[in-house]
């Protein structure tokens, strides 16, 4: 669980089968790449997991390509959160995520679920902003996105911009091969939504909404 809206989908989606989420799972990445998970803010995660009133599990990783999963595979082994049954990931078109996290979860033996595979990218964010998800965005690393969407929230109106800008500079829609990353400060299955506030660091071409205070909404 990044704390960004894929992930908190397939938590959602996890709930809404009446399975019980025993933890969220974040991993924290010390380098400045990787492959497999998301890089900023994944702090947040925390405060969903609280939100959610489920155990929270930080997973602290170098970043370095297959060392990265093998420290997931131990902290899951290690995590003391009892028998579980399958992981639920927020995968939606990467073979190299799926595939590392399906041969992981043969090893623990447990069954891995990617809800939202290969799922319409048109589909998939409208679906966010009809089930009422607080969706934003942290970074921006393509052409076309410039600092004015950064902390910018996912609606009907900036979807549609959105949408227009990915089919001029071609890049994902829903942000797949990280175009921009994003956040999740409320979900049908909160508790309580998420406040926070943030600084913007951009360099003319990427930039990043730096958090600096996150809270639960009384």
């Amino acid at each position: 669980a990044s704390g960004g809206k894929d992930s908190t989908y397939a938590s959602w989606w996890a709930h809404m089968k009446g399975w019980s989420v025993e933890a969220l799972i974040t991993v924290k990445i010390l380098g400045d790449d990787s492959m497999m998970f998301q890089l900023q803010n994944t702090e947040v995660a925390e405060f969903q997991a609280e939100s959610m009133g489920t155990k929270w599990i930080q997973v602290i990783s170098s970043g370095i390509e297959n060392d990265e999963i093998d420290e997931l595979e131990s902290a899951i082994r290690d995590s003391g959160i009892g028998e579980i049954d399958a992981l639920v990931v927020g995968a939606l078109r990467s073979d190299y995520q799926k595939t590392r996290i399906e041969r992981m979860c043969e090893k623990l033996g447990i069954i891995s679920f990617c809800p939202m595979w290969h799922h319409d990218p048109k589909l998939h964010m409208n679906s966010l902003i009809e089930h009422g998800f607080d969706v934003r965005i942290i970074s921006v690393s393509s052409e076309g996105l410039d600092e004015s969407w950064l902390g910018e929230k996912i609606t009907k109106e900036s979807l549609e911009r959105l949408t227009e800008l990915s089919e001029k500079y071609r890049f994902n829609l829903d942000g797949e091969g990280g175009e921009f990353e994003t956040i999740t400060l409320n979900a049908p299955h909160f508790r309580k939504p998420i406040h926070c506030e943030g600084e913007i660091s951009w360099n003319g071409v990427r930039g990043t909404w730096n958090l600096t205070k996150i809270l639960l909404s009384p």
